[in-house]
């Protein structure tokens, strides 16, 4: 009869009760909340970076090839006032700092794909498979 009377001694020692549950339920989810919000920060600040190495190296390429612009134009002035070997040189410059201008711009082009889209794909994955697992473990709690 003491059984009936008082619910609690029906249940085993080993199960915790719905509100101790409840309670690491709650908790448990806060701390992956936290640390999907930390994985998100990092990755985000990652991409920051690359970002910005690739913004400014397409900055620089965009003034090695105003430098250029100016050997080129610097090169076709002498070539036009006399044929001389100044317009060669001023020419060869201009072609390396263009060569330099179009390196720096791939290089920049490169960084700044890869920090684009600017979404945590790392993070989104993980919290897609916390979301399954859990899922799964309600589906599993709720079987006899």
């Amino acid at each position: 009869m003491a059984d009936v009377a008082n619910p609690s001694t029906s249940r085993t020692r080993n199960e915790p009760s719905t509100a101790e549950l409840v309670q690491r339920a709650t908790e448990q989810v806060s701390r992956l909340v936290r640390d999907e919000l930390a994985l998100a920060r990092a990755e985000l600040t990652e991409k920051g970076k690359r970002a910005g190495i690739g913004v400014g190296l397409f900055g620089g390429g965009g003034v090695l090839a105003v430098y250029g612009l100016g050997a080129l134009l610097t090169a076709v002035v002498l070539l036009l006032a006399l044929v001389l070997p100044a317009w060669l040189a001023a020419l060869i410059v201009a072609v390396v700092l263009f060569v330099f201008a179009g390196i720096f711009a791939l290089v920049g082009k490169k960084q700044v794909s890869q920090a684009v889209p600017p979404v945590p794909a790392a993070t989104v994955r993980s919290v897609r498979a916390d979301v399954d697992t859990v899922a799964a473990a309600v589906r599993d709690r709720g079987r006899p």
